[in-house]
């Protein structure tokens, strides 16, 4: 499936509609008590259902969340039309993009940053486990007014269930389930437990949860001992390939352990507080590429790696560690709500990386010593503490209005170090090192402070047609100082005082403005017009200036193109209507939108020493529509579905965007530059999902229901206009199924993810020029006899799995 076809997808909607309307028709009279369920929301700052909100929002309870196996963020964005999450596994974050706004290619490093997370009001950077959740909100585009820097797409809202004040309740849920291609079991077991302390006033709820998904990629070709074993012995000899190297299976595990403990109190009728603590913390064990068909022609091991190897000379763990402390205060003033959120953040983040492809390129001499292999450790950790207060009318008038203030302080610190076991003794020793083998050590320190004061004031002319104006006026401050070194090269570097720091600041100020009306037709149907701004932090890259004449020896340093970026920003156009048919058993939402994007930050790396950094890019634009659709067919079948379509590109040149070649390769520079016209990469233009579910009584006092899920994408492509090696992947479709059985207090779920085990490529790691097969021969990497970094992220294989949860009340 190399593309969906727009026809195809305005028939299949056509069908469902058509379908609803005549059985909703024939059966108005029997049925006339059965209606969709509405999610209620807070998006918007204020309580209202989905369909009443003139926004683009989905919205996703616990019911669908259980009925479709939604375990976490990349199983959301299926059913979020315009959303896109391309599952690169647990050890790198899976990048998120809405609208198809990413400059980007679609590597590890690819997150473009253009959608914010919240856990409740705070914000959040964590893919978080979904266990005890109300629901899940998904703001398409921008938000920049309410929720400000980093919603230049959107927002995603995790909402946690509240304490209940009334009741002692709890559950225990279990998950066991098995994996093709994997050895291991994995499973999952939480519990939830919710009590009063003092009844109607102080209640207390924890949750604890532990997922563990096995894994099924391979490290077949790890060596035995870094810096002593040959990472590339005669592979048509067993003995020599046993003595040097070894397999282990399964290596892209993933433990997850979440806890959650709330307290809430409400003082009175007009004064509620929760304080919230939450913890995650993540472990995997590798990365989720495989190297097949992706080495070289002249790589020994071409026609070896399987789909689900990984040809790593070394082991490639990971660990994330987030605990957040919020306060929430909500009092009801009479004229207005009065809410404050404050929170304390702290994120812990270590891994380690096979980084022996990057040192080839880099110096092509490391190939002298056999055993050479290069590996990281990169730790790195944030603290945070946000703070805003707003104040929402509660007039019945026909004014109402919203006015804040928000504040965030961000304090980061990274370590990244590279090691050559063997590099020191083989070049002969007596190399002053503060650490045996450190090849090269990057530190960073960085503080970012943002203030904004924001408002929104709404004015209905008539019961059917309201106005609201949004503006945002921010400022903010970023200074980072950081300081790198090669002692391998340096020579003297026997204490961390050896390096020498630099410093870049920068500080911004603006505004953003918000406009949207709406209108509420005599038939039910809101439609509304938007007009909405977004915007990211600028800041600095941390990286020491180059000399004014480079040395012949690696260096790591930054050329004045190099040294910062700039803050980027969005501007939508939109237009949609939500619509609800034959007494509620048919909702049908729709949105046409144009968006613009200016300086658009994109992720890239430093032309001496390939250091990751974030400069800016041209222009940018995205265009086209969003439906989804909700319907009850007949008294047992719910069906739903969604379509995206979504044109994004350069509109104006980019020079430089994928990489500044030197003067020896002057003549390839436009295949590195971004051109008007482009398409951008990681998103598929169209997007598909839908879904069917059928209930039924049976033994009595059970209820059966059955669900079907299927989501399918269009092709990808990896990089701006297929520039610099990038390439194309193909679309796929994806389905599960799934049959509950329900009782008062329990039920129990049988559950099939990728139901025909669909073997697909989602994503990349590096480019075709890393194995040798660059469109220009002169611009591919040294050694691709050697290199193996170039690969592929793939779906998950199908999985089957029990699921059962039993719930009590005392």
């Amino acid at each position: 499936m190399n593309t969906l076809k727009p026809a195809l997808i305005a028939s299949a909607v056509s069908a469902i509609l058509f379908n609803s309307q005549h059985l909703a028709a024939a059966e108005s009279t029997t049925q006339a008590d059965k209606a969709i369920e509405t999610i209620q929301i807070t998006a918007t700052r204020r309580a209202g259902s989905v369909q009443e909100a003139p926004l683009n929002i989905t919205a996703l309870d616990n019911d669908v969340i259980s009925d479709q196996n939604i375990g976490d963020l990349e199983d959301v964005a299926r059913w979020v039309p315009g959303l896109t999450i391309s599952d690169q596994g647990g050890r790198e974050g899976s990048p998120i993009i809405v609208r198809g706004l990413n400059t980007n290619t679609s590597d590890r490093i690819s997150d473009g940053g253009t959608v914010a997370t919240y856990v409740g009001e705070i914000p959040l950077n964590i893919n978080l486990r979904l266990t005890d959740i109300d629901r899940m909100e998904v703001l398409i585009g921008p938000q920049g007014t309410l929720y400000g820097a980093g919603t230049l797409g959107g927002a995603i809202r995790y909402l946690l269930k509240q304490p209940q004040l009334d009741i002692t309740e709890g559950s225990v849920s279990g998950d066991i389930f098995a994996m093709n291609e994997s050895d291991d079991t994995g499973g999952e077991f939480g519990v939830v437990f919710n009590t009063p302390l003092i009844e109607d006033v102080l209640a207390v709820r924890a949750s604890l949860n532990y997922y563990n998904k096995p894994g099924y990629i391979d490290y077949s070709y790890v060596v035995q001992e870094p810096g002593v074993s040959n990472p590339n012995p005669d592979f048509t000899n067993p003995s020599d390939v046993d003595a040097n190297l070894r397999s282990v299976n399964d290596v892209n595990d993933e433990q997850i352990t979440t806890g959650r403990l709330s307290v809430r109190w409400q003082a009175n009728d007009a004064v509620d507080a929760t304080l919230n603590y939450f913890y995650q913390k993540q472990e995997n064990g590798g990365n989720s590429t495989s190297q097949y068909n992706s080495l070289s022609d002249s790589s020994a091991l071409q026609g070896m790696v399987g789909q689900y190897e990984n040809a790593a000379r070394v082991l490639e763990p990971g660990e994330e560690e987030n605990d957040l402390l919020s306060l929430e205060i909500k009092a009801d003033l009479g004229f207005a709500e009065l809410v404050s959120a404050s929170g304390w953040s702290s994120y812990e983040q270590s891994g380690q990386r096979d980084q022996t492809d990057l040192l080839y390129d880099i110096w092509s001499g490391y190939a002298d010593f056999p055993a050479f292999v290069g590996q990281t450790l990169d730790t790195s950790e944030r603290d945070s503490f946000t703070q805003e207060l707003r104040l929402v009318s509660n007039s019945d008038s026909a004014f109402n209005w919203i006015v804040g203030g928000y504040y965030n302080k961000l304090e980061s610190h990274s370590d990244d170090r590279e090691y050559t076991p063997g590099l020191t003794e083989f070049w002969g020793g007596g190399i002053p090192n503060v650490q045996d083998d450190l090849e090269y050590i990057l530190i960073s320190d960085s503080e970012t402070t943002e203030k904004a004061l924001f408002g929104e004031v709404g004015y209905a002319f008539t019961d059917q047609f309201n106005v609201t104006l949004g503006a945002r006026f921010y400022e903010y401050d970023v200074s980072t100082t950081s300081g790198s070194a090669t002692p391998l090269y340096s020579g003297d570097f026997s204490s961390l005082d050896d390096l020498a720091m630099e410093n870049v600041s920068a500080s911004d100020n603006g505004n953003l403005f918000k406009f949207n009306a709406n209108y509420t037709f005599d038939s039910g149907v809101l439609a509304y017009f938007t007009v909405s701004e977004g915007f990211r932090i600028g800041g600095g890259n941390g990286i020491a200036p180059c000399p004014d004449v480079l040395p012949e020896q690696q260096i790591v340093c930054a050329l004045p193109s190099e040294e910062d970026y700039k803050p980027d920003t969005t501007v939508n156009y939109e237009l949609g209507f939500k619509s609800s048919w034959f007494r509620n058993r048919l909702h049908f939402n729709a949105a046409l939108f144009n968006v613009d994007w200016k300086d658009a930050q994109v992720g890239t790396a430093t032309v001496n020493g390939q250091e990751l950094i974030t400069s800016n890019a041209g222009a940018a634009n995205s265009k086209g529509v969003e439906i989804s659709s909700r319907a009850m067919i007949a008294d047992n079948w719910t069906a739903y579905a969604t379509y995206a379509y979504a044109k994004a590109q350069l509109t104006e040149d980019a020079p430089g965007l994928l990489g500044i070649l030197g003067d020896d390769y002057a003549e390839y520079q436009a295949y590195y530059d971004g051109a008007d016209g482009d398409r951008l990469p990681g998103a598929p233009e169209h997007q598909f999902s839908f879904g069917l579910r059928y209930e039924q009584d049976v033994l009595d006092d059970k209820l059966l229901s059955i669900n079907y899920g299927m989501t399918a994408q269009s092709d990808v492509i990896t990089k701006v206009g297929l520039k610099a090696d990038g390439e194309t992947l193909s679309g796929y479709a994806l389905s599960n199924l799934s049959a509950k059985l329900t009782g008062d207090i329990w039920s129990a779920t049988l559950y099939v993810d990728n139901l025909f085990d669909k073997y697909a490529f989602t994503s990349v790691r590096r480019d075709k020029s890393w194995a040798g097969m660059a469109k220009y021969s002169e611009l591919n990497k040294e050694l691709p006899e050697l290199q193996r970094v170039y690969g592929h992220y793939t779906t998950t294989p199908r999985v089957i799995g029990m699921k059962f949860t039993y719930n009590f009340e005392l």
